[in-house]
């Protein structure tokens, strides 16, 4: 399924959020930095796609299928992070930015060339798993 850049964002916000608790409409749209009836809304549309779990007025959660989404992205992210640091040469500290802007990238095949190429790291330049 492709999902819009705001639509992964999203799912990559309630999967951290849901690492330290209970995830409301509230936490995710300050997370987001956006209005509550726009975190709402969001939240509505990824619910019709099978992607969140939502229950008005406790909070959001990923679905089974959410969550594959969520860590998809993730590992996109991660990977061009060893990326740029390894192959590039850039600073550790500095390519989150950069690895938040490639990592909606759809191509199924450009990813796992990508890990191939970098020999299947196991964590990213911050120590994160990918």
């Amino acid at each position: 399924m492709d999902l819009s850049i705001a639509e992964e964002n999203y799912i990559k916000a309630v999967y951290s959020l849901a690492q330290k608790g209970k995830v409301t409409t509230n936490i995710l749209a300050q997370a987001m930095q956006t209005k509550a009836s726009s975190a709402t809304d969001m939240v509505q549309r990824l619910s019709e796609k099978g992607l969140v779990d939502y229950v008005k007025y406790y909070g959001v959660s990923l679905s089974d299928e959410g969550n594959r989404s969520a860590l998809k992205t993730i590992r996109k992210h991660r990977l061009w992070e060893v990326f740029l640091v390894d192959n590039l040469e850039f600073g550790w500290d500095e390519v989150h930015d950069i690895a938040e802007q490639l990592e909606h990238i759809q191509s199924t095949k450009l990813t796992e060339n990508l890990a191939h190429f970098l020999g299947n790291p196991m964590f990213d330049p911050h120590g994160d798993p990918i």
